[in-house]
């Protein structure tokens, strides 16, 4: 007596599970996708379908959720992390406040309340200690920045 022979839906539930731990390590919602297919593939077996039925009900359903969920469940998570500003980008495009001369090869700055090492971008002018300057990049541990015009202070 197989086991899986004589409860196929068993078969689509422990392939769906499978799908669904690969999805944990991955976090791009494909094998989530796909292990809803299988959850279809297993509730036609369930229905008591032939293995054609039960193969095209969970191709079918996986390209749906593939095609139509996906890219909404992708956009609703990235949007979100993009507006928490997560990690170094979140620095590009902050104040910061010269501690020590920045130049195209050295300086230092105090950014999110923090000291990091800070160079220019090349054909800027030197920032000089207690100059306000804008991140324009991170490259590593350093940050690039840019005086601030007066003009820009205001906005």
């Amino acid at each position: 007596m197989n086991l899986f022979a004589d409860t196929p839906w068993l078969a689509w539930v422990a392939l769906a599970l499978i799908l669904a731990a690969i999805e944990v390590a991955s976090v791009d919602f494909v094998f989530l996708m796909l292990a809803g297919g299988a959850l279809a593939g297993a509730l036609a077996a369930g229905l008591g379908a032939g293995v054609t039925v039960q193969v095209i009900a969970a191709v079918v359903s996986a390209a749906l959720l593939l095609g139509l969920v996906r890219p909404v469940i992708r956009r609703r998570f990235m949007a979100g992390e993009a507006d928490h500003g997560i990690g170094y980008g979140a620095l590009v495009g902050q104040r910061a406040q010269v501690l020590q001369p920045v130049s195209e090869t050295d300086g230092r700055v105090k950014l999110a309340g923090e000291t990091w090492s800070a160079r220019i971008q090349p054909g800027d002018a030197p920032c000089q200690p207690g100059q306000e300057v804008r991140v324009v990049g991170i490259e590593g541990a350093t940050a690039i920045v840019t005086g601030i015009v007066a003009d820009q202070i205001e906005s």
